[in-house]
């Protein structure tokens, strides 16, 4: 989470091991994993690591960090990768859910993104 903004976040359970800055699911009543597909529709940001059966700070809505799968840049739409870090989708990605906005790239595949999410009406372009 980026420091002086007030985000929307909740403290779930962890349904599995989950990585700092991935995009994670419901997978049962306040429980969250990591998302595994790219059809996913993500709840939020996990904001620090956690194990099985802990809890974990998630961001649904807000500017946060997050993981990026390739080399993102600002103005890039994305949603989740089907390992949980963000992608770059566009109007033709029908059933992806888009649900942010990269306000800073990172330069290279698996490096950090500033981006801007709001996880609660992420939404497919179909």
């Amino acid at each position: 989470m980026v420091e002086g903004q007030q985000p929307l976040c909740s403290s779930p359970t962890a349904g599995g091991t989950i990585a700092q800055y991935k995009y994670v699911k419901y997978s049962g009543d306040n429980t969250v994993i990591e998302c595994s597909g790219v059809t996913d529709k993500p709840c939020g940001v996990s904001q620090e690591d956690a194990v099985s059966g802990g809890t974990l700070k998630v961001c649904h809505i807000g500017e946060t960090k997050l993981q990026g799968d390739a080399d993102l840049t600002a103005g890039d739409s994305i949603g989740t990768s089907a390992d949980g870090q963000a992608a770059a989708y566009t109007a033709a990605d029908t059933t992806k859910h888009i649900n942010g906005l990269v306000k800073a790239g990172n330069g290279a595949a698996g490096g950090i993104i500033t981006a801007l999410i709001s996880c609660v009406s992420s939404r497919t372009l179909a």
